[in-house]
């Protein structure tokens, strides 16, 4: 380890010193989502594929690749949003392999967490997943013989003391920042490589470290490159209630963790219009529920103590809170302690505007650090008091256990992440509490389906860490609770739909008595009823569809949210149908003219091309009106 590194313009270079370096047999530890060195991956994986002597070894997470269309009218939409969005991103070419199935025998690919959905089918990236807590893949890497990182790192800032120059790992500390110190403590050997990026904005924290932490800087403007900038996702009516739900669980003064996507977006807006007017908010909830516990008119108050952020990813929304005078607790100068960020264009733009001082109470902390209570227990264990740890999920059974990664098939849609982490943090601290958000149902080829279900064979959180649950119907209290009053309890945030049914096999394992009934007040749980509650604030623009902005045009957004109510019905001519005929009677108002131009279906040719205008056009005018 030399007290600076030696900078390389040459990314092919770089890669012979490498090889030299570790006698063509590398273990390459690849930071997960943005932090990956792109070029310098690239061209290793070019090499060996190229050279069978050469052994490669790749342990990584979250590999991001653009987003795939599912149907003719989501590729007309995605095309010009991914030019414009993720051509400067250069793509992984061994994912590009894996997808293909064509990895060479000479090399190795482990991932422990999937960008979610996208490598559903693929049956190198399905074989390849290792099921790895977020906190465990450190201890996994040094038991491989990790012994090479290649990081994205920002340009060096000079130390006003005259130590030398620093750079920052930005966007993923999350691992890195512990493989750097066992480094520097001696305790582990490894090559640590940097190629320098200037769309990256310098982070303290455990991410801000010395010269002498890299062997070798990669920096030439040939490799920069534009950052991966997905759009926010639209917030739908039912994302909207289950924000509202969770802000009143939320207390003045404790400490929050959510996650990313149009749940926590929702979750971050309720907590905005919580402190901005809350009588406001206030009546919405009250509209979603008149009957609440006494302590829920507490949690409507303005922020006056302020937030702790303590997450594994720093989202949109905490840098809105903070804007807002709402994350303003401090623990060791810092109001929030995050692990690695990816985000939309808006995200970035959030930051590099932000003020130095600001940014300054962002620190960038390894995952160790966040997810776990270890190192300093008493300190942390003072400083997350009340904690709520929000999360999403894709099912929960009526015992409590958790589905959030993976498919019945064992087919995994993600991975389990620090999600694990967070829910068994929150039952080991005094007053934490685990939060699990889903929508009530899913939709898919026209079929509605429950996302409450008896059981299901594939779980994510066993159900002796059930907590708190919390649908757009409202939240079910599970902790410490026996297992009759828990599905009482998840039975009253059901789908009425559904509940008859699930009510039904309940009884018949006889783990409700034979005479239980749900409440009336809980037998109205209906898509139809929250619409009614929340669609006059949505429509006087108290409730918006991009509350943190989008990164989209006028027009892409609209069309964003009517494909959005489109995708669930593909596959169901007679569903579609209504539709159909409504959009062929229509004609385009100023707006929907526009949209149907960015499509290029204004003036369609062909049949298809008409159904296609139909749908959309129904859609559109079905969300403006």
């Amino acid at each position: 380890m030399s007290d600076s590194p030696h900078y390389f313009n040459d990314c092919e270079a770089l890669v012979d010193t490498i090889l030299e370096r570790l006698n063509n047999r590398i273990v390459l530890g690849l930071p997960l989502g943005l932090g990956k060195a792109n070029h310098l991956v690239n061209a290793l994986f070019r090499r060996a594929c190229a050279d069978p002597d050469i052994s490669l070894s790749i342990l990584t997470a979250l590999t991001l690749e653009r987003p795939r269309a599912g149907s003719e009218l989501e590729k007309r939409f995605l095309e010009p949003v991914s030019a414009r969005l993720f051509d400067a991103y250069p793509a992984l070419k061994y994912a590009k392999a894996v997808r293909a199935g064509e990895l060479p025998e000479n090399i190795v690919f482990k991932d422990f967490f999937l960008q979610s959905g996208q490598w559903l089918g693929v049956p190198l990236a399905q074989q390849n997943y290792a099921s790895i807590n977020y906190t465990h893949a450190l201890n996994e890497l040094i038991d491989a013989g990790v012994n090479l990182i290649l990081q994205l790192v920002t340009p060096a800032v000079a130390t006003t003391d005259g130590s030398g120059s620093r750079f920052s790992l930005s966007c993923n500390p999350d691992i890195s920042a512990d493989l750097l110190d066992r480094r520097r403590s001696g305790a582990l050997t490894l090559l640590s490589v940097g190629q320098v990026n200037a769309a990256l904005p310098f982070m303290g924290g455990a991410a801000d470290r010395p010269e002498s932490d890299f062997d070798m800087i990669l920096q030439d403007p040939a490799y920069e490159f534009g950052l991966f900038m997905p759009p926010n996702k639209p917030v739908s009516t039912a994302d909207h209630a289950i924000g509202l739900e969770i802000a009143n669980l939320i207390e003045d003064g404790g400490s929050l963790q959510i996650g990313i996507g149009s749940i926590g977006d929702a979750i971050t807006h309720s907590l905005l219009l919580r402190h901005r007017d809350s009588e406001l908010y206030g009546q919405l909830l009250d509209q979603l529920d008149a009957q609440r516990p006494e302590q829920s008119h507490a949690h409507r108050q303005p922020f006056t103590q302020g937030l702790y952020g303590v997450t594994e990813m720093l989202v949109e929304g905490f840098l809105e809170l903070i804007t807002a005078g709402i994350m303003t607790r401090k623990v060791d100068g810092a109001v929030v302690h995050a692990g690695f960020f990816v985000g939309s264009p808006g995200f970035y733009k959030r930051i590099a505007e932000m003020p130095a001082e600001t940014r300054s109470t962002i620190a960038m902390m390894p995952v160790s650090y966040t997810n776990e209570l270890y190192g300093d227990e008493p300190g942390k264990r003072h400083a997350r008091a009340a904690a709520r740890f929000v999360n999403s999920a894709m099912m929960v059974t009526l015992s409590g256990a958790v589905v959030s990664d993976g498919l019945a098939d064992y087919q995994v849609v993600s991975g389990v992440g620090g999600q694990y982490n967070f829910v068994a943090q929150a039952f080991a601290l005094a007053d934490g509490r685990s939060i699990i958000t889903l929508p009530s149902t899913r939709t898919r080829k026209g079929e509605r389906h429950s996302n409450i279900v008896w059981d299901y064979p594939h779980t994510t959180i066993p159900r002796h860490l059930r907590d708190m649950v919390v649908t757009e119907y409202g939240v079910a209290d599970l902790r410490g609770k026996t297992d009759a009053q828990v599905i009482a309890a998840l039975l009253q945030i059901a789908d009425s739909a559904f509940q008859p049914e699930l009510l039904a096999r309940a009884k018949r394992a006889g783990k409700l008595p034979g005479d239980h009934e749900i409440a009336q007040a809980h037998r109205n749980n209906t898509p139809e009823r929250i619409e009614q509650a929340l669609r006059p604030a949505m429509e006087a623009g108290h409730l918006p569809s991009f509350p943190l902005g989008s990164g989209l045009t006028e027009e892409e957004e609209h069309l964003a949210i009517a494909l959005s109510k489109l995708s669930p019905l593909a596959g169901n001519t007679r569903a579609m149908l209504p539709l159909i005929i409504d959009g062929l009677r229509s004609k385009p108002g100023p707006g929907a003219q526009a949209c149907l131009e960015r499509m290029q279906l204004d003036r369609p040719r062909g049949f298809k091309e008409r159904l296609y205008r139909a749908l959309l056009l129904a859609t559109l005018e079905a969300d403006r009106s």
